[in-house]
């Protein structure tokens, strides 16, 4: 069982696609003592096995049992799919969505993608705010993507497979870089952004989230995204809920609800 554990660990870094070294850096031990986990050369005390637990996005209990969420992310065609839930959670999205995905992503990229704090997990949170300060402003979706809590903040369920495809037809393009003595994964776009699917009131607010938060790099964005109610009032690993965003403090609010009285 003990033994499951560290396979389960090394089984969940590799998905994840994090390095031994960050996963020591997280720790705060060496990356030989970090090996030794792995290798069942070393016991985990409660307080490193939360904080693994909360590195992977999953609760403490599920952790210990070796469970992991499962999503599966389903691009909508003709025929209607129903959601399941259990092990795997399938999400479904409309193609509509995906197209406004594509180009959101796409106008960040084009604005923003080469500064160098710009990688991609500071990309989940742009997309974050743009989606839920949009909500909170407008009430109504601009993308609509599904974001899970995790531990460097809300995360996109969609973007990888909506990502892949994009590669995949040359809309975007994937590097390495290095940010500081960290490796940084960044989105280059490959062609410009077809923005007749946005309106001028969602390109605007665009701007606006960008122009606010992206000189922010990935720890600042997280820290942001960490402070916020929808992330602060859900468990590691579940959906959040657009709903929060009308319960934000001060510093997170974008909506000015004195002048609705």
């Amino acid at each position: 069982m003990v033994n499951d554990l560290f396979r389960k660990i090394k089984m969940l870094r590799e998905k994840n696609n994090f390095s031994q070294g960050y996963m020591a850096r997280e720790l705060k031990m060496s990356r030989p003592t970090y090996v030794q986990i792995e290798q069942g050369g070393r016991e985990l005390t409660i307080t490193e096995a939360k904080k693994l637990a909360a590195i992977f996005s999953i609760s403490f209990e599920d952790f210990l049992a070796g469970k992991a969420l499962q999503y599966k992310v389903i691009i909508e065609q003709k025929k209607k799919i129903k959601k399941v839930t259990g092990p795997e959670i399938r999400i479904i999205m409309a193609q509509s969505n995906v197209e406004k995905f594509k180009e959101v992503l796409l106008y960040i990229l084009e604005k923003v993608g080469a500064r160098p704090n710009i990688g991609e997990t500071a990309i989940y949170k742009l997309l974050y705010f743009i989606d839920f300060d949009y909500y909170e402003k407008f009430e109504e979706q601009l993308i609509g993507a599904k974001y899970i809590k995790n531990h460097f903040g809300p995360t996109p369920i969609e973007f990888k497979k909506i990502a892949d495809q994009m590669m995949k037809k040359g809309e975007i393009e994937k590097v390495k870089s290095k940010h500081f003595q960290y490796e940084q994964k960044k989105y280059l776009p490959r062609r410009p952004a077809d923005l007749k699917i946005l309106s001028a009131q969602e390109i605007q607010h665009i701007d606006d989230v960008l122009n606010r938060l992206s000189w922010k790099n990935a720890k600042e964005l997280s820290e942001y995204s960490h402070s916020d109610t929808p992330w602060r009032v859900h468990k590691m690993g579940e959906e959040i809920s657009y709903e929060t965003v009308f319960y934000r403090d001060d510093d997170h609010s974008i909506r000015n609800y004195d002048d609705e009285l």
